[in-house]
């Protein structure tokens, strides 16, 4: 009887104890699907990272507006003729003088550009009889073309120039102005990306003119180096 008793609570005890470890089993399966769930919202209401950013290098360009300053030195040579007579002389000196222009740099590399400039010479000579002949102030409107190789700037020039000659003295005082052509080359090199060097090489026909009756011809070569400032 006895034995009875204790099996019949034996079989309780267990079914109670199975009934509890499953009721535990489905709690915890419903926690963990829950926690799934939420975790699945937030992964998806998350907002995507940005892309990293990329840092970009600005790259020089000569595009745009410049002046500057340059001095040099050139070396003149005049030819003077009248009644069949003839004479010529050398007509040296430093100079010093400002330019300002415009650049339009392409992909390429190739630069295209209009410069325009305003000089004094000093090259003056005295003949006898206190006779002076000097050229003094000249200027000129260039094309520019070139290739920019980044920062150096090759680049060949060409166009309109102009002069003044003189010649005062013994009772002579007259004075004209020569039109004629320019050509040359240089270099210019930026320093910063506003600030530049420049050295060049020109050529100066000043063509003809007068002085008090006498045919005056005028020619020049010059080796200039500037500094500029670009905008």
């Amino acid at each position: 009887m006895m034995a009875c008793l204790l099996r019949s609570r034996t079989r309780l005890i267990f079914r109670h104890a199975l009934s509890a470890a499953a009721a535990l089993a489905g709690g915890l399966t419903a926690v963990a699907a829950g926690a799934g769930q939420a975790l699945a919202a937030d992964a998806i209401a998350a907002p995507p990272l940005p892309p990293a950013a990329l840092e970009t290098v600005p790259v020089f360009t000569w595009s745009g507006p410049y002046i500057g300053a340059h001095t040099g030195y050139g070396w003149g040579d005049g030819d003077a003729s009248a009644a069949g007579a003839s004479a010529s002389d050398n007509f040296d000196g430093w100079r010093i003088g400002g330019f300002a222009g415009y650049n339009w740099q392409m992909s390429s590399g190739f630069v295209a550009g209009i410069e325009g400039d305003v000089n004094y010479d000093w090259n003056r000579n005295r003949y006898p009889g206190g006779i002076d002949i000097d050229s003094g102030f000249s200027g000129s409107v260039r094309a520019r073309a070139g290739f920019a190789f980044d920062r150096a700037l090759l680049y060949a020039a060409g166009g309109w120039t102009a002069t003044t000659v003189s010649i005062d003295g013994a009772g002579l005082n007259d004075d004209d102005m020569l039109n004629g052509w320019t050509i040359g080359a240089g270099l210019d090199y930026a320093f910063t990306d506003m600030v530049f060097g420049r050295v060049e090489y020109r050529y100066n026909d000043f063509g003809r003119g007068s002085l008090d009756g006498v045919r005056t011809d005028f020619n020049q070569s010059v080796i200039n180096i500037g500094l500029g400032v670009k905008f």
